[in-house]
């Protein structure tokens, strides 16, 4: 199976790295690897903010100079062991993440951008001036501390940092894999969305946050004991360049495209000077750029324009043997294969080789099923929604005014109007979108004004949208499990070590959210990409996804805009 073979590709590049000390063929190269490690234990950090929430953080240099001089000072000044070391790296950093997240996570793209960057320079600046902790500009030496007793020599402090980023590589992969991480992954889709269905996106981004800033922290601490000295200088804007386009040219979202990034960024400028080795990189890479485009042009995926890289990297491979040196031309070299990377490969190696290798999905649908109880909770007794004299202004606007209603359970309502009668401003204000200016709006005896979204939809109120706001980059079975995400018990620890209760609820909602999918005809569809779906499969995706939350009011916001008549007849039915 596809799972088996990523596991054995795994364990026999992890087999490869751990016998590095026996391959490397001097003290050097074992250094440049311990350092690819390092930095590839950061870019899974990076990459949770990066590649699953979808923010780009300038700051995280900050964070790497924090856990790189809180594992130094206490190894140096207190003797901390190694272990307690980087583990209060990781925990002082992931402190700083959680205060810089609160205003950071306010913001959104270059504003957020801007608000990490000023961070890490205040880091910076008090890194250098606080010359009684830091030492500050003259530096602080930081011997490898013993391990068990023993002193780690270059080899024994490899394989200590092999063990620490095959256990940051198996928790990221974890967390990407829970409900916390398809919470991450839905911020990029739609956070409006995602509020709707119970999640809060400013604990989400928190959390984040804090997760990406301990493993960062971490790296910082094995950078710091690698180096054995580090200055304030060491860590500045430079730094925060390297990673984001190691992690560009690697590809995000993936720990692959991590490792990947990391090499790119700390072998190949060091292999490019050896003539012979730049040789054999190019022709390698040419080969595997022709294959994949054969492959993607014959899968019809792209015309004739993605000849365009596979001719450069056969150019570049001709060019190689034409050389004698690549003494003067190693930058410039390195910085145009960047450059390209960055141009035609936007997903990264990783995620282009992924994309065009992987088999092609099957698009089919099944028929529609019956209704069955295994899919839909069947409708509680009471009275939900109670809605009193709501008005909603908006500045000398009054799109509703002096609403009352009052919504039943195991019944259909219908809110028939013209265009800008207020139909969506009701079902926004019911759902927390909107504050009414006036009245007041209860479920059961708890009045919901004022509460956030996330709030509401706990309190058993799941919506659609008139415009569908799907999580499009999201699988079609992911999106409805982001639906169920109240429906686990676990923790997040559960979900990191994968424990029996995790892997229990994570089976059970998996088949209910199967179970949703026939419902609503789609379970054929279950591993394709939302936006892949066709406009009225889409729709009906939408209400599976709110299905999830077993709801006590559903509210289907204009759910026949748009469609055909085929895909009318099946929202009908279900």
């Amino acid at each position: 199976s596809e799972t088996m073979r990523a596991l054995h590709l795994t364990l026999a590049v992890f087999a490869l790295m751990a016998s590095v000390p026996l391959l490397a063929p001097n003290a050097y190269y074992l250094h440049l690897a311990t350092v690819v490690l390092v930095f590839a234990v950061a870019l899974l950090g990076l990459d949770i903010i990066i590649g699953h929430v979808g923010e780009i953080s300038l700051g995280h240099f900050g964070l790497f100079a924090i856990g790189a001089y809180t594992a130094g000072l206490l190894s140096v000044d207190a003797g901390a062991p190694l272990a307690v070391a980087l583990l209060a790296a990781g925990a002082f950093s992931a402190g700083f993440g959680a205060v810089l997240a609160f205003p950071a996570l306010r913001t959104h793209g270059p504003y957020f951008a801007m608000v990490t960057l000023a961070f890490a320079s205040i880091v910076q600046v008090v890194l250098n001036e606080w010359t009684g902790l830091t030492r500050g500009a003259r530096g602080l030496a930081v011997p490898k501390p013993p391990l068990l007793g023993a002193t780690l020599d270059a080899a024994g402090f490899y394989l200590v940092v092999f063990v620490v980023f095959a256990l940051v590589w198996i928790l990221v992969g974890n967390l990407a894999a829970s409900r916390y991480g398809r919470s991450f992954q839905a911020l990029q889709g739609s956070t409006i969305a995602l509020e709707s269905l119970g999640v809060s996106a400013t604990a989400s981004k928190i959390l984040a946050f804090c997760l990406s800033a301990a493993v960062t922290g971490v790296a910082g601490g094995l950078y710091a004991f690698s180096e054995e000295y580090i200055t304030p200088q060491a860590f500045n804007f430079d730094l925060t360049v390297v990673f984001l386009l190691a992690l560009i040219v690697g590809g995000r979202a993936n720990r692959w495209g991590a490792l990947v990034g990391a090499v790119v960024a700390v072998w190949l400028p060091n292999l490019l000077g050896v003539i012979a080795a730049f040789r054999v990189m190019a022709v390698a890479a040419a080969v595997l750029i022709l294959g994949a485009t054969a492959r993607s042009v014959a899968r019809g995926r792209h015309g004739w324009s993605a000849w365009i890289p596979a001719a450069v990297a056969v150019a570049v491979a001709v060019t190689a043997f034409q050389l004698e040196t690549m003494t003067e031309q190693r930058l410039s070299v390195f910085g145009l294969l960047l450059l390209g990377a960055i141009a035609y490969l936007p997903e990264g190696l990783v995620g282009t080789l992924a994309a065009v290798w992987r088999p092609e999905p099957d698009s089919t649908s099944g028929p529609l099923p019956e209704r069955g109880a295994a899919a839909v909770a069947e409708p509680v007794d009471g009275t939900p929604v109670t809605v009193r004299g709501v008005t909603v202004r908006f500045g000398g606007l009054r799109a509703m005014s002096d609403v009352s209603t009052r919504i039943e359970t195991a019944s259909v309502h219908g809110l028939i109007g013209p265009n800008g009668a207020g139909k969506s401003t009701f079902v926004n204000t019911l759902t927390g979108l909107y504050t009414p200016s006036a009245g007041d709006i209860r479920i059961g005896d708890t009045s919901i004004v004022g509460a956030s979204p996330a709030q509401i939809a706990r309190l058993g109120v799941a919506r659609t949208f008139q415009n569908i706001q799907l999580f499009g980059h999201m699988s079609v079975i992911e999106n409805v499990l982001v639906g169920l995400h109240l429906a686990y018990r676990s923790n997040l620890v559960d979900a990191l070590v994968r424990s029996r209760r995790y892997r229990c609820e994570e089976r059970e909602n998996r088949e209910r959210a199967q179970a949703l999918l026939a419902f609503v005809g789609l379970a054929g569809a279950a591993n394709q990409d939302a936006r892949s779906l066709p406009y009225g499969q889409q729709r009906l995706l939408e209400i599976a996804r709110a299905l999830a939350t077993e709801p006590k009011v559903l509210l289907l916001d204009e759910p026949a805009a748009g469609l055909l008549p085929s895909d009318i007849d099946a929202l009908m039915a279900i």
